[in-house]
């Protein structure tokens, strides 16, 4: 490890590590005169507290987020239902069906249904892909990998690569708008303004 300053550096690190190698019974550097490395136990390790470290963190977050007392979002909730429809690849054989029920939908095994996260972040188990957003989503169903349940009123405004089915048992829905407080965005005003006109 060098001499002059450099090993009074690294003296304390050095102890340390050995350390924790006595401590776990592991080798984690391999060492020669001029060279440190990690041994594959090292990687596992150092792979492992990355992980533990990022956990943490997302814990804090997390726990911050819930004691937290100001409005994190500015929601607005639009009167009345909406029915729902499947949007599915137009190029989808069930894209031509007058109509789908919530049973043939789920039975559409080469288009899932899209998992969203839940509020910790995490996703529940399940076949469909894990999206974040509706950019994602509509993505997803371009490429014939997904298909989703969204409100009538958004099925405006698609591109020609989907398609969209009624979906007659699936419960009506009401629409409800999302935005920070602090927001100065035209096009949030926008989207807000036209969603609750609609």
């Amino acid at each position: 490890m060098g001499g002059g300053g450099g090993e009074t550096f690294h003296a304390p690190l050095s102890r340390a590590i050995q350390k924790l190698e006595r401590r776990l019974g592991v080798v984690l550097l391999d060492r020669d005169s001029r060279t440190v490395a990690l041994t594959n136990a090292g990687s596992v390790l150092l792979r492992e507290a990355r992980a533990a470290l990022e956990s943490i963190e997302a814990a804090e977050r997390r726990t911050r987020r819930a004691a937290s007392t100001r409005p994190e979002l500015v929601l607005a909730t639009k009167a009345g239902a909406s029915n729902e429809v499947v949007v599915l690849p137009a190029s989808h054989p069930a894209a031509s069906q007058p109509q789908l029920s919530l049973d043939e939908i789920t039975a559409l095994s080469d288009l899932p249904l899209p998992r969203w996260p839940e509020p910790d972040g995490t996703y529940l188990a399940g076949l469909g892909p894990e999206v974040r957003n509706y950019s994602q989503l509509s993505q997803l169903i371009a490429l014939g990998r997904a298909c989703a349940l969204v409100p009538e009123s958004v099925s405006t405004g698609l591109p020609a690569t989907c398609a969209t089915v009624p979906v007659p048992d699936a419960p009506p829905v009401t629409t409800v708008i999302a935005w920070p407080p602090h927001s100065r965005s035209r096009p949030v005003a926008a989207l807000v303004r036209i969603a609750m006109c609609e």
